[in-house]
């Protein structure tokens, strides 16, 4: 009687001791299993987040950068009014300015001219895609700049970037294929960023659309297409305030299935129950594999952010740098000239080259592009310790001192001495007009008001140079 009560009891013992195992493993399990997918849930709407952010910021980088090229496009064209209707010299300057059309229209919405022959005749009558500039004909003082869109031509994805010329004759546009964005987009869809996303066997993913409920990413890529219904996920009992888990039934198997929703996207992780119904031994291997996929996991986030942060650097100082000269850009001209304040002490130069287009015409632009550099050099050697250097038209610059205004005069001696001393090897010398304007030296309205004055100067320092040297300006 005792031997039996002693059985009874070591395996009524071992039952509670596997009873209590078994709890204690499905509940480190089950938190396990809800961590990781909640993990999962929340990267992949931080990362369908900051892609949508990054394509947005790309997008209103490039416009700006593209109404900025139609404006420096039209201001050569001002300049130079014998290239309007020569094909070859418009050619050249769209590959100086690094785009791959130029058209020039007319008051009435007509392609008159351009690098691109072949496209001449067609106005904002021709299609949709041409109609989305019509506003221009209603208000000359308009820019605009379209989104990627297939051309009316050709169905070719392109960016348009339009304006007025000064004179407000002509429409100038400009055309680019953005190869960088749609590289970007492509790569950044939600079905591949979701397929990347590592999972363990028995979990999946799916990303859907939060109005239509379709499946637009999934681990599972049949999925794709479908709705969240369809797949056995009842979105009626989604919580938008935050996280959600259900039990239901995935092609077969029974699943715990966690969701959570945002303002774009329902995301759901679905974890089979027999992930969870392990013995000790499988338990113990889970466990192990969890902490290699957590480490996995923190380095492909740690990479992921170091990557994302290199690439919004490098996107950043793209958008506000000059790709022939390495000066700040008209882009971070506007940028910064907006944060001056007049009270402050400050002095704006403004800088042009004597005799670029001479240079161009005689020598060719590889000469104008070693005069444009070589000047910029000379800035560069002499203001860049002390302020900005910024390149803000063809051979147009703007330089805005801000430190140690007590040594300006040696800062324009300075200037001046390396442009003398210039050689190149295309061009032997080279001369600038500039003029400056302390910040101080007025009582100023407007920043604006500053930076014409030094422009005025700078045009009678032109003046006395053209006048002294005898050489015909145009």
């Amino acid at each position: 009687m005792k031997k039996r009560k002693i059985v009874t009891l070591s395996v009524v013992i071992i039952v509670i001791a596997l009873l209590l195992e078994a709890s204690i493993l499905k509940y480190v399990n089950d938190r396990n299993a809800y961590g990781t997918s909640k993990v999962l849930v929340d990267r992949v709407i931080t990362v369908l987040n900051k892609n949508d952010k990054s394509k947005n910021e790309l997008i209103k980088s490039l416009k700006d950068d593209y109404i900025i090229r139609a404006k420096a496009v039209s201001y050569i064209i001002d300049a130079n009014p014998e290239i309007e209707c020569d094909v070859d010299e418009l050619q050249k300057i769209a590959k100086l300015m690094a785009i791959d059309e130029i058209h020039l229209f007319d008051e009435h919405g007509y392609i008159y001219s351009g690098s691109v022959p072949k496209y001449f005749g067609y106005n904002f009558y021709s299609g949709e895609q041409m109609g989305y500039f019509k506003p221009m004909l209603e208000n000359k003082s308009l820019t605009m700049c379209q989104d990627v869109t297939p051309n009316t031509s050709e169905a070719k994805e392109m960016m348009y970037a339009i304006t007025w010329n000064e004179d407000g004759t002509k429409m100038i546009q400009v055309g680019i294929e953005p190869k960088r964005l749609l590289d970007e987009i492509k790569q950044n869809t939600i079905s591949n960023v979701v397929s990347g996303m590592p999972v363990y066997k028995g979990m999946g993913i799916v990303a859907a659309d939060v109005d239509t409920q379709t499946i637009e990413g999934a681990t599972d890529r049949s999925e794709i297409g479908k709705k969240l219904e369809e797949i056995g996920i009842p979105s009626d009992r989604v919580n938008s305030d935050g996280v959600t888990v259900l039990h239901i039934k995935v092609d077969g198997s029974h699943c715990r299935c966690i969701i959570r929703q945002d303002d774009k996207y329902i995301v759901a992780v679905t974890v089979e129950d027999s992930f969870y119904l392990q013995g000790s031994i499988i338990a113990i291997c889970i466990v192990g594999a969890y902490m290699v996929l957590a480490s996995c996991c923190i380095t492909y986030t740690f990479s992921k952010i170091a990557k994302e942060k290199l690439e919004k650097e490098k996107l950043i100082y793209t958008s506000n740098t000059d790709e022939l000269t390495r000066c700040l850009n008209r882009h971070a001209y506007e940028n910064d000239i907006n944060k001056l304040k007049i009270c402050d002490e400050w002095v704006y130069i403004s800088i042009d080259l004597n005799g670029l287009k001479r240079v161009n015409d005689t020598y060719g632009h590889v000469a104008g592009d070693e005069l444009i550099r070589a000047a910029a050099d000379c800035m560069k050697n002499s203001f860049n310790e002390y302020g900005k250097i910024y390149r803000i038209g063809g051979d147009e610059f703007a330089v805005i001192i801000t430190e140690d205004i007590n040594e300006f005069e040696n800062m324009i001696h300075r200037f001046k001495s390396n442009i003398t001393n210039w050689h190149g090897e295309f061009v032997d010398s080279m001369t600038v007009s500039y003029g400056w304007v302390f910040s101080t030296e007025g009582n100023w309205d407007s920043i604006y008001e500053i930076s014409k004055a030094a422009d005025e100067r700078m045009y009678e320092s032109k003046e006395r140079f053209y006048n002294e040297s005898g050489v015909n300006r145009r």
